[in-house]
């Protein structure tokens, strides 16, 4: 993906100009959060996953942005130009984007309308790409100085294309969101966010469970397991569950 380096670059500058804080946006908040594994000798192989969040949150409205990639290759060895002789070289397991915004109105300290929108391109799925747009009826659930939890639901449009055969597909969806967060210690941050998108065609889900740990202000260590669901499957070789476990490390600016 050639996005990846540019993504690595942006998600070390933070890292870089720890000694010397960078301007940001009055009232924007954000994280930066790098994962990396290399191994070499017997077998070779290389894995990068990064996320960029930013929200503003004023007394009536909350807007954010966030975007993820995760890109894999490992070394195999096969006959690649059929000449009958065996050849080592790099295979792309995992090339994925996701790219998401939204705007939130609270017109009451409980309950907010919202404008959302979501677009990824996956080389591994069954879908070339999937991009939505909905509006939705939120509400805080649980609002405590330990836990939150937020939930969403209304109805959107969805713009897809198969693998398989390139067929475009359009549709009308449900989507509902589910956003936990819990304070377990002054430094341990338990979440869950749990996305789903339903048409005709395809139910879309999506759920991110993970522990994140506070080393100081600015730096955590974060352990997530990610799983990825399409109920609908056109190659048989396409399995419909992708997870993903990471272990980040976080950068927090303001």
């Amino acid at each position: 993906m050639r996005r990846v380096p540019t993504l690595l670059f942006v998600s070390l500058l933070p890292l870089a100009a720890s000694a010397q804080q960078p301007a940001q946006p009055e009232g924007w908040t954000g994280t930066g959060e790098l994962g990396l594994a290399m191994a070499r000798g017997n077998s070779r192989s290389e894995s990068l996953n990064t996320r960029l969040r930013f929200s503003r949150e004023e007394e009536r409205w909350k807007n954010g942005f966030a975007l993820s990639a995760l890109r894999s290759r490992a070394e195999v060895e096969n006959d690649v130009d059929g000449d009958g002789v065996e050849e080592r070289h790099y295979e792309t397991s995992a090339n994925r984007y996701d790219v998401s915004g939204s705007s939130a109105y609270r017109f009451s300290p409980r309950h907010h309308v919202s404008a959302n929108g979501r677009y990824e391109r996956d080389d591994f799925s069954s879908y070339d790409y999937q991009g939505t747009l909905a509006i939705g009826f939120g509400s805080r659930f649980i609002d405590s100085e330990r836990t939150k939890l937020t939930g969403e639901i209304g109805p959107g449009y969805r713009r897809a294309r198969t693998a398989l055969d390139g067929e475009v597909q359009s549709s009308l969806i449900g989507r509902g969101l589910l956003d936990l967060r819990h304070q377990l210690t002054a430094n341990t941050e338990l979440f869950n966010t749990l996305l789903v998108e339903s048409g005709k065609d395809n139910t879309f889900a999506q759920n991110d469970f993970g522990v994140s740990v506070a080393m100081n202000e600015r730096f955590a260590l974060k352990a997530g397991l990610q799983a990825r669901h399409n109920t609908e499957v056109e190659d048989p070789a396409t399995r419909r569950t992708d997870t993903l476990t990471t272990v980040n490390l976080v950068y927090n600016f303001r």
